[in-house]
């Protein structure tokens, strides 16, 4: 029956061994736990970008203490501090740079400091075969599972090993293939995840195919089902 055929050898995998990037415990070891500087991923810097809404506290200056939207042209505007561009910063930066403008202004010693409040700038677009294709917020660690559960998972139709993130590096686009299920086995690494990336999970024809035939014809599907197990 070529169709179970097919169908069986898309649901083979092959045996989980240690190589130069992973180390398999067996089922007689026991697995290490983590140390400190394993519990904390490294953090990536949030820039702030159009639309997104800060928080600027001036030391001992509440009249100049606000919440402010970044406008669609990435600016703000303060008191004394005037327009100042916030796109493409980060809050430590854009603190730095208020700083600097108040105290141009005759402002004694300003102490400033920012804080993202929300952010409409920093998505990635989750497309294809996933639950709730959507945009999603990017944090400063996000990465491929993590946005592909924000997208409450693969859909049934998903194919594991054609999901694809676009990005724009130095003004050229470019595409990475990755491989879900070698993933979450281990295999290599869960790669990072960057503002404005685009994430499209692939369509599996095996998958579709089989609902087909369950649908069709329970008699059929019947052994098809055991071969998949």
């Amino acid at each position: 029956m070529p169709i179970a055929l097919a169908l069986a050898a898309c649901a083979h995998e092959e045996p989980l061994v240690s190589t130069p990037r992973l180390t398999v415990v067996q089922d007689s070891q026991t697995l290490p736990p983590p140390n400190r500087t394993d519990l904390t991923a490294a953090d990536r810097p949030a820039l702030i970008g159009p639309l997104d809404t800060i928080q600027v506290d001036v030391f001992n200056v509440p009249e100049l203490t606000r919440e402010l939207q970044v406008d669609a042209s990435g600016r703000i505007a303060m008191p004394l501090a005037g327009t100042i561009d916030a796109r493409g910063r980060t809050a430590s930066e854009l603190s730095r740079a208020i700083t600097a403008a108040l105290r141009a202004h005759y402002v004694r010693d300003p102490e400033v400091t920012v804080n993202i409040q929300s952010s409409v700038s920093q998505v990635v677009t989750i497309d294809g075969q996933v639950v709730e294709p959507g945009l999603y917020p990017v944090t400063n660690q996000m990465t491929l599972m993590r946005a592909i559960a924000s997208a409450k998972g693969l859909s049934e139709f998903a194919r594991q090993e054609d999901v694809v993130i676009l990005r724009t590096v130095d003004g050229r686009k470019m595409a990475g293939l990755y491989n879900v299920a070698a993933i979450r086995r281990g295999a290599y690494d869960d790669p990072a995840i960057y503002a404005n990336d685009i994430i499209v999970v692939g369509d599996s024809p095996q998958r579709r195919l089989f609902r087909d035939v369950v649908s069709l014809s329970p008699i059929i599907a019947a052994p098809l089902i055991a071969l998949l197990q």
